[in-house]
């Protein structure tokens, strides 16, 4: 056994000297390397050939086709975003660089959370990143709302039948076995609302022969945050798989102070031998949207030339035949019903969020309310609610914006510095002038490194690291990513710690990021000296 172990040394060393007598393709000539794993940084260079990359000496001699000067810079692991829906738009080969991500410093995107990837798009976005690569890698969960969408079709509002469970828990293996990371839900959202417990424990012990994590946007975060919080934990003890609270927040006025709460029920089930964990978007708003698009017109006086729109545009015309029904006494109510409600039961902003978590970012008529909570607009004006918003949309002549979901600041930084919680976008496809979205498509990473280390020094540089390349990569199962070490695949991200910062706002969501300046992925330049490049040497990546 010994003769044999010191045989494989021997072969190793061999191989990397023939490696190293051979030119580099790029060397990352003297910068501050820090590897991921939460150790402090050192000085080094870093040699690329043939996708994988080599730890050198600093000053080293080694020739390379492509000598980077990056003095004075970080060379990181690639950033892994493990809460991402760019996954949509890498299927199209004309939105398939995911630049506003690349400028980030990520380099790995795990698609398909809330459930929202069956093992139909995952076999589309398979074939997809085959023929067209992308600018990032993508892994994948596989999801119980396209599932439960599949098998249930129209008639979900109901528990599923042991018949129909069994198809849920073939296609979970299906997903599996296609290489997915594990198993996403979003049980706030249809169909998954309507999933009892039992049915998510039986479709997440699906993943477990395969290694596979349970990952949710959990059931009712704003008006039971720690029941929902508990569920996921319940949920992965009895699968026997880790699980990951998805974008973890304290949301509304009401769960103000909430978030330690959760950080103890995280703390016992770890302490119990739980692999329990949560990822976290740096923002003290979560999705944000135009106040007109939280309003629902029950389907009995939708008017038949009622323009259909998608969610991130409401057209003026919509609204026009909005703000009239809102005139009428006996309309306003009737739609106040199904905004507050839901029609039958069916999502809908006020009845997930409410009031007390709804906070106004953006009004170019009432410039004075910025900040303020619906709630608050309504005790301001001594008003019920939905009348105070009625209102306030009817004498607006501009697009008023709002949070759905606001948190506290002292909250947000409270989660963040958990060892626990990892850095993620929960992010969406996005370009310079796009309309709408929100800051976290562009400035998640740079924000936590330029905002919440830099300037406010609440974490160190080497653990904000941690938190956004090695721990996220080894959760989900990506063991050769998210780490600077010999012969690992070449994701690689070089900031500058002094200028890295998110640019984006509420306001202006689409700005991209600075300071990041070389992206490598699969050892090939995405993004060099802070200019797209333009190559995809993304692939789909297994879980391992």
């Amino acid at each position: 056994m010994k003769r044999i172990f010191i045989l494989l040394i021997i072969s190793f060393l061999v191989l990397f000297a023939c490696v190293n007598q051979r030119p580099y393709d790029i060397i990352l000539f003297n910068g501050t390397i820090i590897d991921g794993t939460g150790k402090s940084g050192m000085d080094g260079s870093i040699g690329v050939l043939d996708g994988k990359m080599y730890l050198l000496p600093k000053n080293t001699t080694a020739k390379s086709n492509q000598i980077i000067n990056v003095e004075n810079l970080v060379i990181a692991p690639g950033f892994v975003d493990v809460h991402n829906h760019t996954e949509r738009a890498l299927i199209n080969s004309e939105s398939n660089l995911n630049e506003a991500f690349i400028r980030q410093g990520v380099t790995t995107i795990l698609g398909g959370p809330d459930g929202s990837l069956g093992p139909n798009g995952i076999q589309k976005l398979i074939g997809a990143m085959n023929d067209n690569g992308a600018g990032t890698n993508v892994a994948t969960y596989v999801g119980h709302n396209a599932i439960r969408r599949d098998v249930m079709k129209d008639d979900y509002k109901r528990y599923s039948t042991e018949k129909e469970l069994d198809e849920m828990r073939k296609m979970v293996q299906e997903g599996m076995k296609m290489g997915a990371v594990g198993f996403s839900t979003g049980l706030m959202y249809n169909p998954g609302n309507y999933a009892s417990k039992a049915e998510v424990i039986a479709l997440a012990k699906e993943v477990e022969p395969y290694g596979g994590i349970y990952d949710s946007h959990v059931r009712n975060p704003v008006h039971d945050l720690i029941g929902s919080d508990r569920e996921v934990i319940e949920v992965s003890n009895a699968a026997g798989i880790g699980g990951k609270i998805g974008h973890l927040k304290s949301v509304g006025l009401h769960n103000a102070g909430k978030i330690k709460e959760v950080i103890a029920l995280v703390d016992s089930a770890r302490d119990a031998g739980l692999n329990i964990v949560s990822d976290q978007y740096p923002y003290d708003g979560a999705a944000t949207a135009r106040l007109a698009r939280i309003f629902i017109i029950p389907k009995n006086i939708v008017p038949t030339d009622f323009p259909e729109v998608d969610d991130n545009a409401f057209e003026e015309r919509s609204i026009s035949i909005l703000k009239n029904l809102l005139k009428n006494k006996e309309d306003r109510e009737q739609i106040r019903i199904v905004s507050e409600n839901g029609e039958e039961g069916s999502f809908a902003w006020l009845k997930a969020t409410g009031y007390t978590s709804m906070r106004i970012t953006h009004s170019q008529d009432f410039p004075e309310l910025i900040g303020i909570y619906l709630s608050q607009l309504a005790e301001q004006k001594n008003q019920k609610p939905f009348d105070a918003i009625s209102e306030l949309l009817l004498k607006a002549d501009n697009p008023i914006y709002i949070t759905l979901g606001a948190i506290k600041e002292k909250e947000v930084q409270d989660l963040l510095v958990q060892p626990w919680n990892m850095v993620a976008s929960d992010g969406a496809y996005s370009l310079p002038g796009d309309k709408g979205g929100h800051p976290r498509s562009t400035g998640t990473f740079p924000r936590v490194l330029g905002h919440y280390v830099r300037e406010l020094q609440i974490l160190s540089l080497e653990e904000a690291i941690r938190k956004m390349t090695s721990f996220p990569a080894d959760f989900i199962g990506l063991e050769a990513r998210g780490r600077i070490a010999n012969g690992l695949p070449a994701d690689i991200a070089v900031f500058n710690p002094e200028t890295i910062i998110d640019k984006s706002t509420f306001v202006e969501p689409n700005y991209f990021s600075e300071g990041v300046i070389h992206v490598l992925v699969n050892g090939q330049l995405v993004l060099f000296e802070e200019e797209i490049t333009g190559k995809k040497p993304g692939i789909f990546l297994k879980k391992q």
